[in-house]
């Protein structure tokens, strides 16, 4: 019987979480292990179709790195990085626009629908969803070619909103579309960031290999920063406490935050049903980034 009692009470503190979640937009970015192992992903899916059968409209948006280099390395094609970038040439982006849009985006697909979920699969090539332009680096004054990968121009949100606001998934695999006409692979966190900003959504959750942000202690011990305001992470970022690769998705939560978003979430993807812990319970398990 307390065992009974106790499921119950894990109810009841998500029921204020749902209800002021219900009809709001929760943009989630997956990748990393959470894409590799069989049952984290099935733990993901799960807790994605439970957001949207207690009323919450959630767009999943993937990456699929892993699959791409992959795919790559057995077509006997290098890989080359420029700050955390793919270089795509043509023939890379060919082989890009394969994984996501035909490998990884249709997997996630039809997990979902095996699930009893009703998912969608979209790219940035339909209904000109992600419109890009060339993205170039430039650093003391000299610019890298990237190749085919892009900068996000505009987001084309009314084929979103009318999937997410009726009883499906919307899944988008990030590839965007160029005046040119030419696809480009774009970082799948830059994709939700933007995504999230054009929706107004409710929360971007980024889901990371790592536990969060963390700070270290007088013990010399480290610690998961449950919340953090938008000066505080700055302050983070210039004493050096945030680096390397946590950089780039910290910054990408305040620019979600200060286009509108009202909380950004950086959570580990490794953890089973890491994203109904996050938002249904009173502790959560990762770094919350709020104005």
């Amino acid at each position: 019987m307390e065992a009974i009692i106790k499921r119950a009470e894990i109810l009841v503190e998500a029921l204020p979480y749902i209800q002021k979640l219900y009809g709001k937009t929760i943009v989630i970015k997956y990748g990393g292990n959470a894409m590799i192992s069989d049952d984290l992903k099935n733990f993901v899916m799960e807790d994605i179709i439970l957001l949207k059968y207690v009323g919450m409209n959630p767009v999943l948006v993937h990456g699929g790195g892993p699959d791409l280099t992959h795919t790559l390395e057995k077509l006997g094609i290098k890989s080359q990085f420029v700050n955390g970038l793919r270089v795509t040439t043509a023939e890379i982006m060919e082989v890009a626009q394969m994984v996501f849009i035909g490998k990884t985006n249709k997997e996630i697909v039809s997990l979902l629908n095996r699930k009893g979920a009703r998912a969608i699969g979209l790219s940035g090539l339909d209904g000109n969803l992600i419109e890009c332009e060339k993205l170039v680096l430039k650093k003391d004054g000299r610019e890298t070619d990237l190749g085919y990968v892009g900068r996000i121009t505009a987001i084309n949100t009314k084929l979103i909103n009318l999937l997410a606001a009726d009883e499906y998934i919307p899944v988008i695999a990030p590839v965007g579309i160029g005046k040119d006409g030419h696809s480009y692979n774009i970082n799948a966190d830059t994709v939700a960031a933007e995504i999230a900003s054009a929706l107004q959504a409710e929360k971007l959750i980024l889901l990371t290999d790592v536990e969060g942000v963390k700070i270290t202690g007088e013990d010399n011990k480290e610690s998961v920063i449950s919340t953090l305001t938008i000066n505080e992470a700055n302050n983070l970022i210039d004493d050096k406490v945030i680096n390397g690769g946590m950089i780039p998705k910290v910054l990408g939560c305040i620019d979600a935050i200060g286009r509108g978003v009202k909380r950004t979430h950086i959570i580990d993807g490794r953890v089973p049903h890491c994203i109904l812990l996050e938002i249904f319970t009173d502790t959560g398990i990762g770094t919350m980034i709020v104005p």
